[in-house]
């Protein structure tokens, strides 16, 4: 059965290739991008792949009117929201030192401005048009780096306090949100790709590719019925500790 979805900052990277792979599935996807330049591009170029069922929506997580605005869209439209994936985020790589003891506390609000107050506010604006989905689902992309627990181990040490504290800021509003709509048959999990060479990175080397890391996205964003919620998964399905 195809699904509606909305993916967040998938003009480009793993949430463009997730965007690609869903709709080869069927699904109707919601390419949000808050470049609308660029998100017409990315629509565009799959629509040229016969990939139609693909729609740019202007989205900014961090403008309260404009994810209001993209939901009236979607529900005029659809009348509904099944799969809401929340990928947009920035780490602000540019910023070189990133230590605990010395980050710029505005470099702190800005990534969290994205990462964490962005993604609560769409998700906020968006549970009720997923209210109307019967199995709606939320996926928050994380990352590995904001497991507390595998962040504490003896040897690690943190080189992006922002990011990675954004991280396990969602993953803890995960844990909430999951709780609080598990008896209304919300699916809602937090699912880290692994290192993947991204824009977010820069690129990094050695990452694994930008499909691989959105294929280990692919199954949350499809859960069935009987599908975890409140879980934090890898790119191989394994549980990771918070």
């Amino acid at each position: 059965m195809s699904k509606v979805i909305l993916i967040t900052g998938s003009n480009s990277s793993i949430g463009y290739e997730l965007v690609r792979l869903l709709a080869e599935q069927g699904h109707v996807v919601y390419l949000g991008a808050r470049n609308e330049v660029a998100g017409k591009e990315a629509e565009g170029t799959l629509h040229r792949r016969g990939l139609t069922n693909v729609k740019y929506i202007f989205i900014d997580v961090t403008i309260p009117d404009s994810i209001e605005r993209a939901k009236e869209i979607i529900e005029k439209a659809e009348g509904k929201l099944d799969v809401l994936v929340n990928n947009a985020a920035i780490a602000r790589a540019d910023v070189s030192n990133q230590s605990a003891s010395v980050i710029a506390v505005d470099v702190i609000r800005d990534v969290y401005n994205t990462n964490v107050f962005g993604l609560i506010q769409t998700t906020t604006t968006f549970i009720p048009l997923l209210r109307k989905s019967s199995l709606p689902i939320i996926l928050n992309v994380s990352s590995g780096l904001g497991s507390s627990t595998l962040q504490s181990r003896p040897g690690t040490r943190a080189k992006f306090v922002a990011y990675q504290s954004s991280k396990a800021a969602v993953n803890s509003y995960t844990v909430s949100l999951a709780q609080e709509l598990r008896g209304e048959g919300f699916k809602v999990n937090a699912v880290t790709p692994g290192m993947v060479a991204s824009k977010l990175n820069n690129f990094i080397a050695g990452g694994k590719t930008l499909e691989e890391g959105a294929k280990a996205l692919v199954p949350y964003a499809l859960l069935g019925a009987d599908g975890p919620t409140g879980k934090f998964f890898n790119w191989e399905g394994q549980e990771v500790p918070w």
